[in-house]
């Protein structure tokens, strides 16, 4: 956190807000203008991560009522200072307004959250309203930072860490460090190796010298973030996984065997890093190989279960089948061994007299008394044992009711036999589905991140030629013609980059910028002149009021001056014009937005004058003055451009980012001839 903000303090200290986008529901993206530099592009994620981009973000087509509020306040406001409070996970943005000076903090722990401060100290807006236990964030309420988890290092003295350690018993040191200090568990590790301690080592038995190495230590961390030149790095494991982003190297990676890409700066190192990590979850937002997992052994434990169950319902099938049969084919003996009972109930014998008799016979080995094995006078079942089967008759039903009896038993075993082998056969389905699915995305999760990282690539700004800053075309045939973007712009493209050899266009209506034909040296064709007019009344007001045409005229670049008559001053962004104009009336409002096809199916959008995006490409639209506007028009314009691409490339036309067509646009509305 140190190391990033002590970056952002040089980068973006003094820049404008120029415009400010909240990308997703945790994100906020800020767009900073400093004069003659080329814009920043700031990311802030609630609870994760805080750095400068280099990649396009889309925005959603409505900002969210919080974007809204951020711009009412923020829009065009200076920011003037940023600061980490107190060495916690918390950045906090000074911006000077009509408002006073505003704070937008950011909270980098927990679930994060961005808050709005007023001049006065109120909450003017944020991200997440909360009522907590030791501070409430709520609109018009007294802002108040989160209590400090543990000591500012910076402001520790060497006998209160000594003493604070030592507080925590037989903890391990390096669970004491990461309470005690406001320094995760990564850091407190790094100090406790540089300080040549070993992190399981219990707090109090750190001696005077262990505890002064571990300050020393601590300190020349600090240092080394502060004012040493850093050398970031992303660190990458054997199997290519992201595994952690360091302002310089660390003792930790030392053995390690991991891949460290360098970069020019922390902030960049940190673009990577979360740009890829956010690319990869997007990726694998849809994959639920986990959930898949345990769904496929949800469905095996329960195959099991319903597998066993089946196998239970066909062997009692089978066996009370069988015990019928057995009733047939003993009916004789099982007969008058059920009679031996009834018989001498009738004659008035006890249960027990009969028993003793049967039992008496069995000794013997005398028929049928041989087949039984006991009797319950409660239930009235005799039980016996035939071939080895021992089962339970009934004596107050018939041998053949017994008999039944079994066979229905044996029938219902089968009609639930019927209903489990449904269920195995719906389970066994299922768990086939839930496989095939889960190699699929086991697949794809080896795929789908290097594609996510492959086509981040793409979103990448590339290093801006001075002309990026402004509008520009290639005309037809080759002369480079650029345009000012707003006051300030067409200030710099004036007196910085205009030559005495250029030419310089203007539209005849008020809100119009400079258009100036670089011409090196050598004289512009007629037709060149004629795309550079229609590039002027394209860029004026006269496309936002929806005019056909306007009247264009062009000058050199002596005849602009910043003195107005009798001395009087001429506002930034605009000139005095003396001397005679050359006029072209009647100039028409269109463009064109072309793609233009490159190697390996690539392609690059341009535009411009409709001559001038002819002579680069045959797959291009016409885009006049209307009311169609915003991401509605822009995603119009990639569609119908799409449908004129190669079939192999229509999808990666339709799925490009709107920011690739935004600017050819003037003022964000038109409509497609």
């Amino acid at each position: 956190m140190l190391a990033v903000v002590r970056e952002l303090k040089e980068a973006v200290v003094g820049s404008r807000a120029s415009n400010l986008y909240q990308v997703d529901e945790h994100t906020v993206l800020f767009r900073l203008h400093k004069a003659d530099n080329p814009d920043l592009r700031l990311v802030l994620t609630a609870g994760k991560c805080i750095h400068l981009t280099s990649y396009i973000m889309e925005k959603p087509l409505t900002p969210p009522a919080f974007c809204m509020a951020l711009r009412k306040f923020l829009r065009n406001s200076r920011l003037v200072n940023v600061d980490q409070y107190e060495f916690e996970r918390v950045v906090v943005f000074y911006f000077k307004t009509k408002d006073g000076v505003l704070r937008l903090i950011l909270e980098l722990f927990g679930d994060g959250n961005i808050i709005l401060v007023s001049a006065n100290g109120t909450v003017l807006q944020a991200l997440t309203y909360k009522r907590m236990r030791d501070r409430n964030i709520l609109r018009g309420e007294a802002f108040a930072f989160a209590p400090s988890v543990g000591k500012n290092p910076f402001k520790v003295s060497q006998e209160e860490l000594r003493d604070g350690l030592k507080s925590f018993g037989d903890v391990e040191v390096v669970r004491a460090v990461a309470r005690f200090l406001s320094i995760g568990g990564v850091y407190a590790e790094e100090v406790l190796l540089r300080a040549g301690i070993e992190k399981t080592k219990p707090s109090n038995t750190l001696s005077e010298a262990e505890s002064s190495a571990f300050f020393d230590a601590l300190q020349n961390l600090l240092s080394q973030v502060m004012r040493c030149k850093l050398e970031p790095r992303v660190v990458i494991d054997e199997v290519g996984s992201l595994v952690d982003v360091i302002p310089f190297m660390l003792k930790r990676y030392e053995n390690v065997r991991a891949q460290f890409l360098p970069y020019d700066s922390f902030n960049e190192a940190l673009d990577e890093f979360y740009s890829r990590v956010v690319a990869t979850e997007k990726a694998m937002a849809g994959l639920e190989v986990d959930g898949l997992k345990r769904e496929a052994e949800r469905l095996k434990r329960i195959i099991a279960e319903q597998e066993k169950v089946l196998a239970e319902a066909e062997a009692k099938a089978e066996h009370d089948r069988h015990l019928g049969d057995l009733i047939y084919a003993h009916i004789g003996d099982i007969q008058a061994l059920l009679d031996r009972f009834s018989n001498g109930r009738q004659l008035g014998k006890e249960w027990k007299a009969i028993v003793s008799e049967v039992l008496t016979e069995k000794n013997a080995g005398l028929k049928p008394s041989v087949l039984f094995e006991s009797f319950d006078p409660r239930t009235l079942a005799v039980n016996v044992c035939v071939d080895g089967f021992a089962f339970g008759l009934d004596l107050r039903k018939t041998v053949y009711e017994n008999a039944s009896a079994f066979y229905e038993q044996a029938k219902r075993a089968k009609q639930k036999l019927a209903g489990v082998k449904t269920a195995l056969d719906d389970s066994q389905k299922k768990l086939i589905e839930t496989e095939s699915k889960l190699r699929e995305a086991e697949t794809l999760e080896q795929v789908k991140p290097t594609e996510a990282v492959g086509e981040l690539v793409k979103l990448k700004v590339k290093h801006k030629e001075w002309f990026e800053k402004f509008r520009w075309f290639v005309s037809s045939d080759g002369f480079l013609i650029v345009a000012g973007k707003d006051a300030v712009s067409n200030e710099v493209l004036v007196k910085k980059h205009t030559e005495e050899s250029d030419v310089v266009f203007h539209a005849d209506i008020v809100g119009a910028p400079f258009v100036v034909v670089k011409t090196g040296g050598k004289k512009p064709s007629n037709q060149c002149l004629r795309e550079a007019g229609e590039f002027a009344a394209s860029l004026s007001r006269g496309w936002r009021e929806g005019f056909g045409s306007v009247d264009v005229y062009w000058i050199k670049p002596e005849q602009l001056s910043k003195g107005g008559p009798s001395g009087e001053s001429v506002a930034r962004g605009a000139f005095v014009v003396r001397g005679e104009r050359n006029w072209t009336r009647g100039t028409p409002l269109k463009l064109a937005i072309g793609v233009v096809l490159g190697e390996k199916g690539t392609f690059q959008f341009v535009g411009g004058p409709v001559e001038a995006v002819k002579a680069r490409t045959n797959v291009y639209i016409v885009v006049v003055p209307g009311d169609r506007s915003g991401k509605e028009l822009f995603k119009y314009v990639l569609r119908v451009l799409s449908e004129k691409m190669p079939k192999e490339l229509r999808e990666k036309v339709l799925k490009a980012s709107v920011e690739e067509v935004r600017d050819f646009i003037p003022y964000g509305k038109g409509t497609v001839l």
